[in-house]
């Protein structure tokens, strides 16, 4: 086997036809004809004496041994990428694309802060936002389809990089005439899951408000859940019962003013840690380190920076 044989673009092709599980879609992205692509493909997998790639009529598959090869060529790829790198002028950082990803509880309430700030700052930066859920964006960052995600310090994994932001308290958010509403002392363990609202599976913030009930109030959970936090505000302004709100989220808003509430509580640990991640090989960390740095000094005063 002469691997010299192999080269940048041979892995590209690779990698893309494992995240888009097919010829066709992963051809286009690599700007190929697609049996230009096919036919590259198997003279990589002739050249390394495996099959990587299981083909159907209507599917593609990835083996174990194309599974290993993709992720190999995603290491060699980013590695390849800092050559690049070094021809950066240090005293531009942030300047060229960003690929920005935040999940759905913090992204259209932090951005607000920054934006301004950010383009008055660094003018050469295009920025490009990603909103969604946690498990979904860090899937497209270890994939290199984003650069960074911010998101809540809920998961662990050995290829991404973390850096501390902040911590944001959470608020109670509750229907006023409530018995919480009016409660001198308000603490974590007057939280019973039968009474509050969550938001639907996928969302880190519902595991964060479960958490915070005492172990004995964790049962009869509510069967209806929302899709996002303008929802929750809503549904606790009917009276259907009460949430927990990140602090950037807080809305006193004058339609919503007479029915709904908030909160703090006296605990100090009601709340979580914002982070920025992105992959541990990724070629600009200076930028990140930057990007980290400006949001902690752009954050409302209410939240702590760490």
């Amino acid at each position: 086997m002469n691997i010299a044989s192999l080269t940048l673009r041979d892995l590209q092709y690779v990698v893309s036809v494992a995240d888009h599980q097919h010829f066709g879609k992963a051809a286009a992205s690599c700007n190929v004809s697609q049996p230009a692509l096919s036919a590259q493909i198997r003279k990589i997998e002739d050249l390394l004496g495996v099959q990587l790639f299981e083909r159907t009529n209507r599917r593609v598959a990835t083996t174990p041994a194309g599974h290993m090869v993709a992720a190999q060529a995603r290491v060699v790829l980013e590695e390849a990428a800092k050559i690049a790198q070094l021809t950066r002028l240090p005293q531009e950082p942030l300047s060229g694309s960003l690929r920005l990803g935040a999940i759905a509880t913090v992204g259209p309430y932090l951005m607000p802060h920054l934006l301004a700030p950010l383009r008055k700052a660094y003018p050469k930066l295009d920025l490009f936002l990603q909103e969604g859920l946690t498990e979904q964006l860090l899937g497209q960052l270890k994939m290199g389809r984003l650069d960074a995600v911010i998101a809540s310090d809920t998961f662990q994994d050995p290829s991404l990089h973390v850096v501390p932001l902040f911590y944001e308290p959470f608020v109670l958010a509750v229907p006023r005439g409530h018995a919480l509403a009016n409660k001198e002392r308000l603490t974590r363990r007057d939280l019973q899951a039968e009474q509050m609202i969550l938001l639907e599976d996928g969302h880190c913030l519902r595991d964060q408000t479960l958490d915070l009930c005492p172990a004995n109030r964790r049962g009869h959970i509510r069967q209806f859940y929302a899709t996002s936090l303008e929802t929750l505000r809503h549904l606790v302004a009917t009276g259907s019962g009460y949430t927990l709100i990140p602090a950037l989220a807080v809305r006193d808003e004058k339609p919503l003013k007479p029915l709904v509430q908030y909160r703090t509580f006296q605990d100090k640990i009601v709340g979580r840690k914002i982070i920025l991640t992105c992959r541990r090989r990724f070629a600009r960390m200076a930028d990140i380190d930057a990007l980290a740095e400006f949001i902690r000094s752009n954050i409302p005063s209410d939240l702590v920076k760490l």
